[in-house]
């Protein structure tokens, strides 16, 4: 039978209830969300002659619940307007039209008794063959099925979802002994390839595999610091982005999250886990308690390890909790001779064993931590999981982790790391022991591309499932790259197709990756089917290397920065205009000349978490790559008879002026950046993949190298006239300072068309001539240097 998932109930319009909602709408599925009726009228519906009868009375709390999800930060669709693909109503009027829909998900409150109550209404209305699953991080899912059908229990099944649903990649699925193994198969597959999930799947044990091992490991940080007399300011530098985690470390995840939910889940195991031998990690310290009597629980109470608060200024302060004494203090600065000597080494993995060879306290924390992390792990197998991968993409999946546990003991060398674990009291299961005997001394292995894990069972190396359905970059680095230099490198991804990725810091865009992506194109066009520009990295480009644009400018090198944006523009204009099929896969940060780049291609093959814009505004530039040439050809492509030509162009002209950045690849297409012919991967793991599989559609399509476009209509002086006293009236209104409306009216110059009596038409390489030369002139002015010298030193945008 072939299952299609349309139409998607969602029981419990909670924080978490009304994002999954949201999420099943990102993918284009109608969702029904249904919450409780309430049990009196609030002050408000009495005053406005309500009764209990009363349509919006009775789906009072749904309606609040779905309406504070659209508007929360960060935004749980990815457009609002997807908003319109979820109805609302309640479990007393509406539970019946249930039997229309094609998925059933129960996110009530963690009770089981109220689990049970639930699913006895959904079993009075739900048709045979509907699926039913539970998301539940805590309670065993086998618990549910009592008094239920055998057909309600073959398609019933947890789905753990992880908050908020959108951004964080995992989804734990757990049967039970009845559900049929063709739903959990439908499940796996449907999480991976629609919602976008690496979705693992767990036994039925307290807390799954995610919050099970990243629980333990909170905990064992919070254990290390305290044996190394350690501070919350010291914990969350250590434990954030120099070791591959979220920016918000341990101390501020928690506030984010809420130290209740921490205190609850780290409780559940303590008291679910007799047996553990980990257990007493679980019991959570003094201070926490003493935390959760004063109710300082985090963002939702105002405070928790830090506190926001004003000075005497009125200037935001961050306070950080002193854990001895419980008083707020102002934030320290952390220093660390470990973390300095790693500060020159990017990439992550070659950081880990410096880090772990520090002879400071750094050194001594990583070293504890993180070697009890290994041993808890190894323990896990078979228990929690009966392969080693699951873990790993559990906790960095759930947690945000880049590196997981196993694939760090890896980095640092098993065999070496299991002698230093011993000497520090933290031994490994024994099966790591009958691993290294048997002469096999990593648990991971890539061969052919596909990336293998080392199955405990048979003693040897198994693919890991479902990986030759991706490509990664990493998996084939040693057998297919081509080319190479210090900030881009080609790979042969087979079938004739190429792939150009860059690995420079942020991936900026300086002269190794033009190179590379000119490299790239001369190869594909002489021997090769297309081409991929595509990278694996945190970020797709943070664009443009200012540092060498402000090093020509201070000097007043121009004809070196000119020269410079001439080649770029060049290189973008090859991307589009080459003899093979061109397709850039962006993801996350997409800006300035990344999104230039994106704009160029044939076909672009975005990650649905892509934050892409022409942001130049705010290092006092305009876009100087293709882009501002890109939005006005694209708004010239688009006009049709009728239309107010203005109104269109303004809308683009706002769009760079105000250097405005799409939270999501959908969002992009409203604004002109990605068009509705574009492509859009929701899992981010099969994007390269999927690049590759455009390129070979156009490549069969008979694809024609396309002819640079002569006919772009431009508004001319008319047009400039009525951008700059838009500007003007923002600048008398203090919106825009006096830099600010230069650059726009430079921006309008270059959309416009120039000094132009007349609306006409003008080719691209006009248009790029006059944004070329509108870049090189803010290179020269005072304030563009400043703009640029804030950015580079301190990362924040100056307003001058």
């Amino acid at each position: 039978m072939t299952r299609r998932i349309n139409k998607v109930a969602v029981l419990g319009s909670g924080i978490m209830g009304s994002r999954i909602a949201c999420h099943f709408a990102n993918i284009g599925v109608k969702v029904l969300l249904l919450d409780i009726v309430p049990r009196e009228l609030s002050e408000d519906e009495k005053k406005k002659g309500l009764t209990m009868d009363s349509k919006a009375v009775r789906n009072r709390i749904v309606t609040q619940a779905f309406e504070s999800a659209v508007k929360s930060n960060p935004a749980p669709l990815y457009d609002n307007k997807f908003a319109s693909r979820i109805s609302l109503g309640n479990f007393d009027d509406d539970m019946e039209k249930i039997k229309d829909y094609d998925w059933v998900i129960e996110v009530v409150v963690e009770n089981l008794d109220i689990k049970k109550k639930v699913f006895e209404q959904v079993e009075k209305y739900r048709k045979p063959g509907t699926l039913i699953t539970s998301n539940t991080s805590g309670i065993p899912i086998h618990l549910m099925l009592d008094g239920r059908s055998e057909d309600f229990q073959r398609h019933f099944c947890g789905t753990h979802f992880f908050n908020p649903p959108r951004y964080l990649k995992l989804l734990e699925i757990i049967p039970t002994p009845k559900t049929d193994p063709e739903i959990t198969d439908f499940l796996m597959h449907y999480g991976d390839l629609y919602l976008g999930k690496t979705t693992v799947l767990c036994k039925d044990t307290p807390a799954f595999i995610a919050n099970r091992v990243g629980i333990y490991a909170i905990l064992k940080v919070i254990d290390s610091m305290q044996k190394l007399d350690l501070n919350v300011d010291e914990i969350d530098k250590l434990t954030g982005p120099v070791i591959g985690r979220p920016k918000s470390a341990t101390f501020r995840t928690s506030d984010v999250v809420g130290l209740d939910t921490l205190i609850k889940v780290a409780n559940g195991l303590y008291q679910g886990l007799p047996n553990d031998e980990g257990r007493d990690t679980f019991k959570l310290p003094d201070v926490v308690a003493k935390l959760e009597e004063n109710k300082w629980l985090g963002d939702k109470t105002g405070q928790g390890f830090y506190k926001k608060t004003k000075d005497e200024k009125g200037k935001t302060q961050i306070l950080t909790l002193d854990l001895k004494t419980l008083e707020y203090k102002p934030q320290q600065k952390v220093k660390f001779g470990t973390l300095e000597a790693t500060k020159p080494i990017d990439n992550l993995k070659e950081r880990f064993k410096p880090l772990f060879a520090g002879k400071d306290k750094a050194g001594e924390f990583y070293r504890d931590s993180f070697y009890a992390l290994f041993k808890y792990v190894s323990n896990r197998i078979p228990e929690i999981a009966d392969e080693l991968y699951k873990i790993d993409d559990a906790i960095c999946a759930g947690f945000g982790w880049e590196v997981g546990p196993f694939e760090t003991w890896d980095v640092l060398g098993v065999k070496k790391t299991v002698e230093k674990m011993e000497e520090m009291g933290y031994k490994p299961n024994q099966w790591v022991y009958d691993m290294l005997d048997a002469g096999i001394e990593s648990f991971y292995t890539a061969k052919d591309g596909v990336r293998n894990y080392y199955d405990i069972d048979s003693k040897s190396y198994k693919p890991v499932p479902g990986a030759d359905e991706y490509i990664i970059l990493d998996n084939i680095r040693k057998s297919k790259v081509l080319w190479s230099n210090a900030g881009s490198t080609i790979f042969d991804l087979g079938d004739g197709v190429l792939n150009v990725e860059f690995h420079t810091k942020m991936n900026t865009l300086g002269g190794e990756v033009v190179e590379g992506i000119n490299r790239a194109i001369d190869m594909a066009e002489k021997d090769y089917r297309g081409l991929v520009i595509g990278n694996q990295g945190a970020q797709f480009s943070a664009g443009a290397n200012l540092g060498m644009v402000f090093m020509y400018a201070i000097e007043q090198e121009y004809d070196e920065v000119d020269f410079m944006i001439r080649h770029f523009q060049n290189t973008m204009m090859r991307v589009r205009y080459s003899s093979v099929p061109v397709v850039v896969a962006p993801h996350g940060l997409t800006l300035g000349g990344g999104c230039e780049m994106t704009m160029h291609a044939d076909v672009v093959q975005a990650a649905a978490e892509t934050y892409i814009g022409l942001v130049e505004v705010g290092v006092g530039l305009i876009p100087g790559g293709g882009g501002t040439k890109e939005l006005t050809k694209r708004v010239s492509d688009a006009l049709e008879e009728g239309d107010v030509e203005l109104n269109a162009l303004q809308n683009a002209f706002m769009n760079i002026a105000t250097a405005k950045v799409a939270t999501s690849a959908h969002e992009a297409i409203g604004m002109n950046i990605i068009r509705p012919q574009d492509r859009i991967t929701i899992n981010k793991d099969r994007q390269i993949a999927d690049a590759k599989a455009t390129v070979l559609e156009l490549a069969n399509a008979g694809y024609t190298q396309p002819i640079q476009a002569t006919n772009i209509k431009v508004q001319g002086k008319t047009g400039m006239a009525l951008f700059m006293a838009g500007v003007n009236g923002m600048r008398m209104g203090n919106y825009i300072s006096d830099h600010d409306v230069k650059i726009a009216n430079k921006i309008a110059y270059v959309m416009c068309g120039g000094d132009l009596s007349y609306a006409q038409e003008v080719s691209e390489q006009y248009l790029l001539d006059l944004e070329r030369e509108a870049f090189l002139s803010l290179t020269g002015e005072k304030k563009t240097l400043e703009r640029i010298q804030s950015i580079l030193t301190t990362g924040k945008a100056l307003r001058n």
